[in-house]
């Protein structure tokens, strides 16, 4: 099976069109519609429904996916590790929680940027499940996740510990009138977010079912919306003790053994240690200092 065949496999799985993975690897679609026929008679199957928006991978397709995208990693990691000789250097994709990055990453991204100028540092935003499965498939060297992590090809390191909190409008000055709120509804990250689920579990632990779920990308949106006084969410509390006067939202301590939550950094066991992504862990060690669950 041919290293250059799984990586245009990669390319058209991910955007949907030979044209568009033409372009991106910077052949043209012929080439690419002969490297997928040539995988295809390969491993004996179609891997890709062709119709006129483009193409769609069939399920021996998505079954071949993680393993083309780990392949490619590899093959990455194998020439990083032959490069590299100590200066920490070239690309660095990282990825992390939208409340990760509004309340943490900003003295690390910026510690980091300034001392190693040559390390071409990408980050995404995504939910604990979504991150999970980057790092895991390696379309990312690493992320910052909330805990407990439980996965064999992964390791983490815990760098933050937060103090999670109801957050509801003004109307809602203790948590015993959410029972009374009719058509309560929560405001939350899309599904796979470790903090929407905690509510969940939260809400059900309290005897309350909550109307369907209205989801939002970011925090402040999230925030604005409680004020607004459309629903109730669960966040960290450092990321919603401004908006508690700013806003005019309240905020509620819930009990300890749902409240507190590790921030982890994940990467893949086998994956290739560089000289950019040490440093990074490095100062990011530094940055946060001692781990503290947020009063």
């Amino acid at each position: 099976m041919d290293v250059a065949d799984l990586k245009v496999f990669e390319a058209v799985a991910r955007h949907g069109s030979m044209n568009r993975a033409a372009a991106e690897l910077h052949t043209v679609q012929s080439n690419v519609t002969a490297r997928i026929r040539s995988l295809e008679r390969e491993v004996g199957v179609p891997l890709f429904q062709r119709h006129a928006r483009g193409v769609s991978m069939t399920p021996a397709g998505r079954r071949l996916l993680p393993y083309a995208t780990r392949i490619a990693k590899l093959v990455a990691d194998a020439k990083t590790a032959a490069l590299d000789e100590g200066q920490p250097g070239g690309p660095l994709a990282l990825g992390t929680l939208e409340t990760t990055a509004a309340l943490r990453l900003s003295p690390i991204l910026s510690g980091f940027a300034r001392r190693y100028p040559e390390v071409r540092l990408s980050l995404a935003t995504g939910t604990t499940c979504s991150l999970i499965t980057d790092v895991a498939d390696g379309r990312l060297d690493g992320a910052f996740v909330a805990g407990p992590l439980d996965h064999p090809e992964l390791c983490s390191d815990t760098i933050f510990r937060e103090e999670l909190v109801l957050i509801t409008p003004r109307t809602v000055r203790t948590l015993k009138l959410l029972s009374s709120v009719p058509d309560l509804k929560t405001i939350v990250f899309r599904l796979g977010c470790s903090y929407r689920q905690r509510l969940d579990t939260l809400l059900a632990d309290m005897g309350i079912v909550a109307a369907t779920p209205l989801e939002f990308g970011s925090t402040d949106a999230i925030l604005a919306c409680v004020a607004a006084g459309v629903g109730i969410t669960l966040l960290p509390r450092a990321v919603v003790s401004a908006a508690a006067e700013r806003d005019g939202v309240v905020i509620h301590r819930i009990p300890p053994e749902k409240a507190h939550v590790e921030t982890l950094f994940i990467r893949r066991r086998d994956g290739f240690v560089s000289s950019a992504m040490q440093v990074f862990l490095d100062v990011t060690r530094a940055e946060s200092g001692p781990m503290m669950v947020a009063a």
